[in-house]
């Protein structure tokens, strides 16, 4: 099937995700890719992977069990949490009242301290939203662009934008919102490992329409959107590149783990995949997206 469609194509395809068995050997996971012999004019090129993107698609769906445990944590704990916090803040704004200046530094920190954790929750109940994601037609330069601006005007004044956009991108299938916050998340984790002179952030998108995901059935979809987000930074530490996209992973010192495993998280939900790769002086995150075929869906979340 992958050679009939690189002869019709003319170009290399590939699908990901695929099982196969060698002899007596146990099936298992492996990508595909198939090209034509540009020498010759005739013939094929096979390369089988058991490992690369197969192997991180799998995690994915590992990543997304993940975060559901960290919903059923967070939902049991959220009310639990809030309201001493709200009598800690509350107790710190009172003493406030009758204590000198060096005395408020200190119940300055207790309120501070309070608020951050009460944002931890917050964001960790953003996984608690198991709603299905609203399939609709995105053109998904309009959100590069509304993430783009609103960077720009907070976290990201200090490094410079590049954008190279492909124009004749069909719409993928989503929902805007939900795809402006993963745009957004990853451009602020761009942002906070580009230098703070010469930082640079690269945002472009092309249509690679060789790249299947297998889904469970047998169905395979293609994923020919592909947006990417770079940075000039100092790259991922080797040790945390494979659990980049797991709760509570982070490289950042005061980092919470919990902005790339939401990224995760909602292109998944999106039929999508996202993935990572990095050394020193360049860190980039490619997300692959369906394209949007003209009829309104839910995606289980």
């Amino acid at each position: 099937d992958l050679i009939a469609q690189s002869r019709r194509s003319g170009v290399p395809v590939a699908q990901y995700n695929v099982m196969v068995g060698w002899g007596d050997q146990a099936p298992q996971l492996y990508n595909v890719h198939v090209a034509p012999l540009q020498e010759t004019g005739e013939g094929y090129l096979m390369l089988l992977h058991p490992q690369g993107m197969a192997d991180r698609m799998d995690r994915s769906l590992g990543h997304r069990s993940a975060a559901r445990s960290v919903t059923g944590m967070a939902a049991m704990l959220a009310h639990e949490i809030r309201n001493p916090l709200a009598g800690i803040s509350g107790a710190a704004q009172l003493l406030e009242m009758g204590l000198g200046d060096s005395d408020r530094e200190l119940t300055g920190l207790i309120r501070a301290e309070a608020a951050r954790i009460g944002q931890l929750v917050d964001r960790v109940e953003q996984f608690g939203d198991l709603r299905p994601a609203q399939r609709r037609p995105v053109n998904i330069h309009d959100v590069l662009d509304r993430a783009r601006r609103a960077a720009k005007a907070g976290f990201a004044a200090h490094v410079r934008f590049v954008e190279d956009y492909d124009p004749s991108l069909p719409p993928t299938a989503g929902d805007p919102d939900q795809l402006l916050q993963v745009f957004q998340n990853l451009m602020k984790n761009a942002a906070e490992a580009a230098p703070r002179v010469g930082g640079a952030i690269s945002i472009a998108s092309a249509y690679r329409p060789g790249v299947k995901m297998q889904r469970p059935g047998g169905r395979s979809e293609s994923l020919p959107l592909v947006v990417t987000v770079s940075d000039n930074g100092p790259g991922i530490p080797e040790s945390l590149i494979r659990d980049i996209f797991d709760p509570f992973v982070s490289s950042k010192v005061n980092g919470t783990g919990l902005g790339l495993s939401l990224v995760s998280k909602l292109i998944s939900d999106h039929g999508g995949v996202v993935e990572c790769d990095s050394r020193p002086g360049r860190t980039r995150f490619r997300v692959r997206l369906p394209v949007w075929h003209g009829k309104f869906e839910e995606t289980e979340a």
